[in-house]
């Protein structure tokens, strides 16, 4: 039909304008690894995205979390979803998963080539095919031409669901996994089959990467980290937090409140373990993002640096959105 090879011509076309951008500098000859988002938690903040990370590879990109927000901060990084070949998910908090469902609903909408593969925990497959099922009505209206829907929403999507110990070959990269301690279900039991977090180490053509995710203190992850290159942690400041909490609900009962405790100091990285996990590590350098709370003064800044320099001496920084390493 004459309209939709007029349509598809006009998508590509400014695709690639839009792929012509100019690319920020490289930080490593091989690869780039920008923190498009890097606010933790379920509030939101004008001066962080929610957790999302870009990893470039050569001319391929791939996701690593896509909180909400993520196809924005990819524009602002000159980066889009044309050359993006897959996705990791560390856990399926919605803070973290987020910005998926625009993710595969734009590219379905340029009609973008290629498979994605989506890799996560288990509960993966479950959480995009409710996507990719909110997705139909979109696809079957198209642009509003009688007979010429988009291409059905999961023709080119893949989910594959990983566990602890498992391994993704990938053009000449390592992806290894480990389940870490975000969750503290009971061994063995119902929901710690159907639930996991996963800290992910990316094994690049030059350098070792390992992106923590959301955890707890954790040997496994110790393990996973050993000699990387680039170790990038997340990091809460749990008094802080609580504050925050407590001025947004202060109807909290002593219950709720000893259970957010709870989940905030052993689902979670204070800054002292952070310098600890880096020092274990062995780790080259540290990247500290998923900050809760977001907001970074110059005090607060101090006070962290110093809890993470009592164990590990090596080069610390502090994320910001669309930073790159």
């Amino acid at each position: 039909m004459k309209f939709a090879a007029e349509k598809y011509a006009l998508l590509m076309a400014a695709a690639l304008c839009a792929a012509a951008l100019p690319a920020a500098e490289p930080a490593n000859a091989s690869s780039r690894f920008i923190t498009l988002g890097t606010q933790g938690g379920p509030l939101a903040s004008a001066g962080r995205s929610q957790p999302a990370n870009a990893l470039v590879v050569g001319g391929d990109l791939y996701l690593i979390d896509a909180g909400d927000g993520t196809v924005g901060q990819l524009a602002k990084a000159k980066l889009t979803l044309l050359p993006l070949r897959a996705v990791f998910l560390s856990h399926l908090h919605f803070d973290h998963v987020g910005g998926l469902s625009a993710v595969l609903g734009l590219r379905n909408q340029i009609d973008a080539p290629g498979i994605v593969t989506i890799y996560g925990p288990p509960g993966t497959r479950s959480m995009v095919d409710g996507l990719l099922t909110a997705m139909v009505p979109s696809a079957d209206a198209g642009y509003g031409v009688q007979g010429e829907p988009w291409a059905a929403p999961g023709k080119h999507v893949r989910v594959v669901e990983i566990g602890d110990g498992d391994k993704v070959e990938l053009k000449g990269l390592t992806i290894t996994a480990a389940q870490n301690s975000h969750y503290s279900f009971a061994a063995g039991s119902d929901v710690d089959r159907r639930f996991k977090s996963l800290s992910l180490r990316f094994d690049l053509p030059g350098r070792k990467l390992l992106y923590t995710g959301d955890t707890g203190p954790s040997p496994a992850v110790e393990r996973l980290a050993k000699g990387a290159d680039l170790l990038v942690a997340e990091m809460i400041d749990v008094e802080q937090t609580l504050q925050d909490v407590t001025r947004t609900r202060p109807d909290l009962s002593a219950d709720q409140r000893q259970e957010l405790v709870a989940h905030l100091s052993q689902h979670h990285l204070s800054p002292l373990q952070v310098g600890e996990l880096a020092a274990r590590a062995e780790a080259k350098a540290l990247v500290i993002t998923h900050l809760v709370p977001g907001r970074m003064e110059a005090a607060e800044q101090a006070r962290y640096m110093n809890d993470i320099r009592l164990s590990f001496q090596g080069p610390v920084t502090i994320a910001t959105d669309l930073g790159e390493y």
